[in-house]
């Protein structure tokens, strides 16, 4: 009797990283709804052809490069609305902001530093050689720190990681106006100083939630952008709404944290947007 095969199917291995390309196309476009819409109709167009994606030995990079071919065929759009009213001036805001960026950067960037897919996958997942996609790479890296400096807050209990957070956002030209180690610590900073940008664990010194804190922060001071890193991606990337755009597994490394900082300061921070809040 031979050995029966316990590899998953094709559709096991594509549901598997399905929530990782909704992180990504929620980063891209800037939006949930419109992300989650671009998403479905990669996963329509997969089961259209799925030949010509089944017999690929990477599933993963099959599927954000139908997502690719499904955002090309768009028009790459700008435009998108989020499913948040709240949301909305900010995102059509962020959105003109973000038409700023040489073409393709941006999302070799994404894929590099948040999905940590090589250059050589990008490549294939672009359609560009390996040396085109490290260069796009190192374009993106330098408009976008090259774009702006602000103010963070750091939600992290844990002494050492918040010491490193704090070298990294301000290596890169950035004010770190406070670390919270607890849920009301955390209120209380950023009630004192509106952060322009928040990086939060989601579980704190007492026991208390960052997921909480961020959200208890956000309803006092407004929307900003907050990246959560955290050990527990899985609790973030549920399907539920509204989802972060960016998600950093610990353990991370410089780099992811660098391009996140960047991109989301870039993508949500406008003049528009600092005299709102005066």
């Amino acid at each position: 009797m031979g050995i029966p095969d316990t590899k998953p199917d094709f559709s096991q291995q594509i549901a598997q990283h399905l929530p990782y390309l909704r992180r990504y196309a929620r980063a891209l476009t800037g939006s949930q709804s419109s992300g989650d819409a671009f998403a479905t109709a990669t996963l329509e167009a997969i089961l259209e052809d799925r030949a010509a994606y089944a017999n690929d030995p990477s599933p993963r990079v099959s599927l954000f490069r139908a997502f690719r071919l499904v955002w090309q065929s768009a028009g790459a759009p700008d435009d998108a609305q989020d499913d948040i009213p709240a949301r909305r001036s900010l995102e059509a805001s962020a959105q003109g902001h973000m038409r700023s960026l040489t073409p393709d950067t941006r999302q070799a960037l994404l894929l590099n530093s948040i999905e940590e897919f090589t250059p050589r996958e990008i490549g294939d997942i672009m359609d560009v050689s390996e040396a085109d996609a490290e260069d796009l790479i190192a374009s993106a890296r330098r408009e976008i720190e090259n774009s702006m400096a602000g103010d963070v807050l750091i939600i992290e209990d844990e002494a050492i990681i918040a010491m490193d957070l704090h070298s990294i956002v301000t290596s890169i030209g950035h004010n770190v106006t406070g670390v919270g180690r607890t849920r009301d610590a955390a209120i209380k900073l950023g009630v004192e100083k509106i952060p322009d940008l928040i990086l939060a664990d989601i579980q704190l010194a007492d026991n208390s939630s960052g997921i909480d804190a961020v959200k208890a922060l956000l309803d006092q001071i407004g929307e900003i952008p907050v990246i959560f890193i955290t050990a527990f991606p899985e609790r973030l990337l549920t399907g539920d709404k509204p989802e972060p755009a960016f998600v950093i597994a610990k353990p991370y490394n410089e780099d992811q944290v660098r391009s996140a900082v960047s991109q989301a300061m870039f993508f949500s921070s406008t003049e528009t947007l600092k005299t709102a809040r005066v």
